[in-house]
């Protein structure tokens, strides 16, 4: 399945922007990218990207709006690591739950996660006592978007970089911790719209030497 049209849920983050300007490249996709801010617009309208402003931490119906008329949502959306445990508790988890429900609210079966690295319950036990909350969060996400009849995919990204992408990675359910270049993740997200494989499915991706697009037809 090509989804036409892609709703980016924090376009304006660095995975985000590689989203955007990965999906405006193809011939298969047109973005779109909601953002918070006025100021964000002219960055996205020179890509060519239709703009949605809304605040995820406003209300569903907000993210429904955004999310009408489009074929698949991806959420890169994230609190940052400077922010405190409230803004992982609105954003992380209250603004991955929304955006959940207003894709479902707007009919819209593709849903693309960025989550964390390892969310499953023995991560959180082991996290620090300052990681933990981010970990929970992310948890509690995916759980309920594997709930939501929706044609999920579950990306669990390592260390993100900001090192050029190389196109190469490993991908599984258990592997080493490591780096993995935003870029490429941004890569990974858009190979996973085009292979139905992935549906239903959640991988750890990582720095490796496999092509993603060979690595995604293993999921």
């Amino acid at each position: 399945m090509i989804c036409v049209k892609v709703l980016v849920v924090g376009a304006n983050g660095q995975i985000g922007k590689h989203v955007v300007s990965l999906l405006q490249d193809s011939d298969n996709f047109d973005a779109k990218a909601m953002i918070r801010k006025q100021e964000q617009v002219s960055y996205f309208e020179e890509l060519g990207a239709e703009t949605a402003l809304v605040d995820l931490e406003g209300e569903i119906e907000e993210i429904a709006k955004a999310a009408e008329g489009v074929d698949a949502v991806v959420f890169t959306a994230g609190s940052g690591g400077h922010t405190g445990k409230d803004k992982t508790v609105m954003i992380d988890l209250d603004g991955a739950v929304k955006t959940v429900e207003a894709a479902k609210q707007a009919g819209v079966k593709r849903f693309v996660m960025i989550s964390s690295f390892d969310t499953r319950r023995k991560a959180i036990q082991e996290a620090n006592e300052s990681f933990a909350p981010y970990v929970a969060a992310k948890h509690y996400a995916d759980e309920w978007l594997k709930d939501a009849d929706l044609d999920y995919t579950i990306i669990h990204p390592g260390f993100l970089t900001n090192d050029e992408g190389n196109k190469k990675v490993t991908f599984g359910m258990d592997v080493e911790a490591g780096k993995v270049p935003r870029e490429d993740i941004a890569r990974t997200i858009v190979a996973s719209l085009e292979n139905d494989s992935t549906v239903g499915k959640e991988f750890q991706v990582v720095g490796g030497n496999t092509p993603i697009n060979e690595a995604i037809k293993s999921v």
